[in-house]
Parts: C-alpha cells; sequence; structure tokens
C-alpha cells in the first residue's frame, strides 16, 4: 500500500523533526483525531490530490492559488510518498459493519466538531491496541481515504518512498486548488 502526506518539510531525515515520518505532538491538540497526551498523529491520506487539498483547504475562498499557501511558519509544504508495511491494521470508519460493532453513525464520524472526533479517535485507540490508526472519509471528497496514523505504533511500517516540495504549477497542487475553487 502507498499514501501521501503534505508537511512543512524543515528536515530530511523521514523520522526527525521536520521529516516526512515526524509527528509534531507537541505541537498537536486541533486536528480531527488529535490527542496528544496518549499518542502523535500522522495524517496521511490514500490519494496524492487528497493530501494537497488538506493541506490547501483552509484557504478556500481567499482568492487565486498563491505560492506562500505552499509554505507554514516559513517553511515549504512537501509532498511525501510512503510505502506502508501490509501489516498496518486501521479501524476502517468507512465500513458500515465497523460503524455498527463500534456504535458510531457517518454524521458523528464527519463532524467538524473536534470534541466528538478526538473522543473517538481516543476511545478507538484505547479499545483497539492493535490498530495502527484509523480510516475515513474526506469531508471534501468522499471518494478520497483519510488516514490519522497513531504515530507511536505505525512509525515501523512505515517508509518514505519520496518527497517532492510544492509548487504552483505542479499538476498535483493544480488539481488540487481547481478541487477548492483557488
Amino acid at each position: 500500500m502507498r499514501i501521501w502526506r503534505v508537511f512543512p518539510r524543515s528536515g530530511h531525515e523521514p523520522s526527525a523533526e521536520g521529516g516526512s515520518l515526524w509527528a509534531p505532538r507537541a505541537f498537536q491538540g486541533d486536528g480531527r483525531h488529535d490527542n496528544p497526551a496518549l499518542y502523535g498523529v500522522l495524517y496521511a491520506t490514500e490519494e496524492p490530490v487528497a493530501a494537497v487539498v488538506e493541506a490547501l483547504a483552509p484557504f478556500r475562498g481567499s482568492g487565486p492559488l498563491l505560492p506562500a499557501l505552499l509554505q507554514r511558519a516559513g517553511m515549504p509544504l512537501a509532498l511525501a510518498e510512503i510505502d506502508v508495511d501490509e501489516g498496518l491494521l486501521l479501524v476502517d470508519l468507512d465500513d458500515p459493519s465497523v460503524l455498527l460493532r463500534e456504535g458510531l453513525c457517518p454524521s458523528v464520524v464527519a463532524t467538524r466538531r473536534r470534541e466528538i472526533t478526538q473522543a473517538q479517535a481516543s476511545g478507538l485507540f484505547a479499545s483497539h491496541p492493535e490498530a495502527k490508526g484509523l480510516r475515513w472519509w474526506s469531508t471534501h471528497e468522499a471518494s478520497w481515504a483519510e488516514l490519522s496514523l497513531f504515530a507511536e505504533r505505525s512509525i515501523g511500517l512505515l517508509q518514505e518512498r519520496s518527497v517532492v516540495e510544492l509548487a504552483v504549477g505542479q499538476a498535483v497542487v493544480e488539481e488540487a486548488a481547481a478541487a477548492l475553487g483557488l
């Protein structure tokens, strides 16, 4: 399996600070499935355009795509292509049987209310110690799969394949911008 992740690149060693496999746990707490007291999260997707859309989504409706939108805190955003070992067991929140078993409904899984999604993730983390993360559908395009990987459980199953800094004019950036109306 291959996944993609957009991150502000400030390092080149994958697991080191600023690398493609670094979970910035100390800076987390506002994300969909964050709980830095229990785990760090690596957010990724199964489609490269979905990862770029997630990074650009805060700028939807703000005007045209500008190079400055492809930076965070002065660091360039980069798209990492990551190979995943077959042992990556995920709780699939896009599977109706999983939702039924866990007592969840789609509208609650997809809500933007972080206090709800973070509590769900923490509960699933505790009740599924074998799980390496969560899989659910993108709120931007339901056919895109999003992943929240519990960093400490999944890092040994991930290997950076390539990293490309994002720039205006790249096909994946232009496709993401078009999807967001930038």
